[in-house]
């Protein structure tokens, strides 16, 4: 059975702690947590969005 080297992962916003963004990354070629600028809809504006584990 192959091993899952892109598992779903969400995405907390730092300012309000909203679960927004769903996303996926390959864990070999970025074994370190995904930092993003994204829009937030509660915030109504673009906050930094960190991955949660």
């Amino acid at each position: 059975m192959a091993s899952d080297k892109r598992p779903p992962l969400t995405m907390l916003c730092t300012e309000c702690k909203v679960h927004i963004y769903v996303t996926n990354k390959n864990k070999t070629n970025t074994p370190d947590r995904i930092e993003l600028n994204k829009y937030c809809p509660s915030c109504k504006k673009h906050c930094l969005f960190k991955e949660k584990r």
